[in-house]
């Protein structure tokens, strides 16, 4: 197929009312549209006539077509889409199977060419482009933007929004870029504005440079590498069949009437899915991501007891093994009333005892494991529970906080995906264009509401003052709680327990820090837990896993240094009950204005489940970066959260096509 010179060609806008037309309709109503265009304001804003010889300026044309809707990229692949390389433009109409390229001599259209490049199947590639200018409008949220957000031009890239103006009674946003440039969006194109989430402060270029497209490339690729990854680890698991697990009976019955709580209504559907899922005939692979204490462990422990009451082992991974003696505590009290055999494998055991537990579970007499990776060992064969026999009988694997695992442990997942029931916990809520993006081939349960009677925080931002800290751990003393009062610096951590206990002569104090060996660190947590120690001055080492009900003040002691996510990751280590929990916030004279940003934001989501609301200014990239791994944190750094993940959800639609 050679190229073809053109005298003139009529490009339509992506509206509506055009992408239901097929090509057929616009050639044979050509020269009704040419009419209407001279009489009818829709026909003239909406179409464009391209004549060669025309007198057009180049940057008039590339701001039309922009206007029409019409996509900037790299390299033209998809019908919507126009590229610019010095005085030649490609464009691949709505209107039309084929490019075209027009090339440009000064202000004038010099010369119009039919290019190779085409679609095989119109329909295919008409569903396509819809779907992807729906994403676009799904992923675009503007709802509050203020002057001074990042927001991403998905043709211009990302810019600083300073503020609607109307000109010529059209109304725009307008973006400041690089070296003063402005770019004028018209209000209705929205669809090509997102705001940008990353990790860090984004670069922002100037107006025209190729830079934006050769990112905005290179991210796609990446993007539906991804994209086909997932998909093949969907397929694989779809050619996998396993028999059903039983049905709800009297077990199940009973472990949910000995819950203490009444059960959310997110609670209550995230039990309903998995077991929908363990009740299929093929292997889950579900993320169950809800905000600190809002009750996954509860249902991590429904979807257990389905699997062992079937004839089935259970392990329980964990990334610490704090977490993982936390866990086989809290689990072996809630299971005291069944026959269930639970047992803890971790390095707190000398080599001795865990032989001893390897060979309980190779020989299947224990139901139920908790550990460390110490659990991904070869010396683990999960066996059946029948004599004689040794098939291997695991029946599901629960991962709590994935994201913290080595690559080594992470392969090892990836292996025993596919056949394998997999249920992964995290505590860091993944925010809706993540969810929007994956949900078409990963299950994901989010439990967004808090459990009944828990109150919010009362949270105060303060400089540090002895006062305050006496006042604090006098009313929790008064009530019979217990204080964690975090200091983040191991070296003086001694001084600080000195201080506190001039200040409060009569309190018991205990310390905990990365530093102490593993016994050392569960002898102190016990301790604290039996209420030995009033105050536990601890480091960040508490900010995951660590679950005590009757610790309901945090006093930190340098507020500033710590991030957003963290902060409020260790505040949801208190008010884990039905009583007011306060949570004290100190910091030094000075105050940078990013850590007064921080604070601020940490105040203003005092509210349940607000790691939600915190989620679009640090929490929810982070919970990105933990579900997609750290290779693609990057990638979401260079054009923000909401376009990578309209990207992955237009490969994913493609790739499925």
């Amino acid at each position: 197929m050679a190229n073809i010179a053109v005298d003139k060609i009529l490009i339509v806008g992506l509206i509506p009312y055009f992408l239901n037309k097929g090509n057929l309709w616009f050639e044979e109503n050509l020269s009704k549209i040419l009419v209407a265009r001279k009489t009818q304001s829709f026909f003239e804003n909406n179409t464009l006539l391209l004549e060669r010889g025309q007198i057009l300026g180049l940057s008039q044309l590339l701001r039309k077509l922009d206007e029409m809707g019409y996509e900037k990229v790299l390299k033209i692949e998809d019908p919507g889409e126009f590229s610019q390389r010095g005085n030649l433009v490609e464009v691949f109409p709505l209107n039309s199977n084929r490019v075209f390229l027009f090339e440009f001599f000064g202000n004038k259209i010099e010369n119009i060419e039919k290019l190779e490049i085409a679609v095989e199947d119109e329909k295919k590639s008409r569903e396509i482009l819809k779907k992807r200018l729906k994403s676009q409008k799904i992923f675009s949220d503007l709802k509050g933007i203020k002057p001074g957000d990042y927001l991403v031009h998905l043709d211009h890239g990302i810019g600083i929004y300073s503020q609607q103006l109307i000109i010529n009674n059209q109304s725009y946003y307008q973006l400041e870029y690089a070296a003063g440039d402005k770019l004028y969006v018209p209000l209705g194109l929205e669809r090509k504005l997102s705001r940008y989430i990353g990790f860090r402060e984004p670069k922002i270029s100037r107006l025209g440079s190729q830079l934006w497209q050769k990112t905005k490339r290179k991210i796609k690729i990446e993007a539906e590498k991804l994209a086909k990854e997932l998909l093949e680890i969907a397929a694989n698991r779809e050619i996998v069949a396993r028999p059903p697990y039983l049905p709800e009976d009297e077990i199940d019955l009973q472990l949910a009437s000995g819950f203490q709580y009444f059960e959310t209504p997110d609670q209550i559907e995230a039990i309903e899915e998995i077991k929908k899922d363990l009740e299929s005939n093929r292997p889950m692979d579900r993320i169950l991501c809800g905000d600190v204490g809002f009750g996954k462990t509860e249902v991590a422990i429904r979807a257990m007891i389905k699997v062992v009451k079937s004839g089935h082992q259970v392990a329980m991974i964990c990334p610490t093994t704090i977490l993982a003696h936390q866990h086989f505590q809290n689990f072996k009290k809630r299971l005291k009333s069944l026959p269930i055999r639970i047992k803890l494998l971790s390095r707190l055991q000398t080599k001795k005892e865990q032989r001893e537990i390897v060979k309980e579970l190779n020989t299947g007499k224990v139901d139920f494991v908790i550990g460390t990776h110490r659990l991904l060992s070869k010396d683990i064969q999960f066996t059946e529970k029948t004599e004689g026999s040794h098939e291997a009988k695991l029946g599901l694997l629960i991962i709590d906080d994935e994201h913290r695992f080595g690559v080594k442990q992470k392969e090892k997942f990836k292996k025993i995906r596919a056949n394998l029931d997999i249920l992964s916990l995290s505590a860091t809520p993944i925010p809706r264009t993540l969810y929007l993006a994956l949900s078409s081939f990963k299950k994901i349960s989010l439990i967004k509401t808090p459990p009944l009677g828990r109150l919010p925080i009362k949270t105060f931002i303060s400089p540090f003052k002895k006062e305050i800290i006496k006042k604090a751990i006098e009313k929790e003393l008064f009530r019979k709680g217990q204080i964690y009062f975090l200091f983040n610096r191991v070296k003086t951590i001694e001084k600080m327990r000195e201080f506190l206990g001039k200040l409060l002569p009569k309190i018991k104090i205990g310390i905990a820090h990365g530093r102490l060996t593993e016994k050392e660190l569960i002898q102190v947590i016990d301790n604290f837990q039996q209420q030995k120690i009033d105050v536990l001055v601890t480091t960040t080492i508490i900010e995951n896993g660590i679950d005590l009900p009757n610790v309901n003040t945090l006093i930190v002691a340098d507020s500033a240094k710590l991030g957003l996510a963290q902060a409020y990751q260790i505040r949801g280590r208190i008010g884990r009950s039905h009583l007011q929990a306060f949570a004290y916030f100190l910091h030094g004279k000075r105050l940078s204005e990013k850590a007064k940003m921080r604070l601020g934001a940490l105040k203003e989501a005092e509210a349940l489940g607000s790691g939600y609301q915190i989620a679009l200014k640090d929490l929810e990239i982070r919970g990105t970066g933990n579900i997609l791994g750290k290779e693609q944190s990057g990638n979401i750094n260079r054009v923000g959260l909401n376009i990578y993940c309209q990207m992955l959800s237009e490969a994913v639609e493609k790739l499925r096509k």
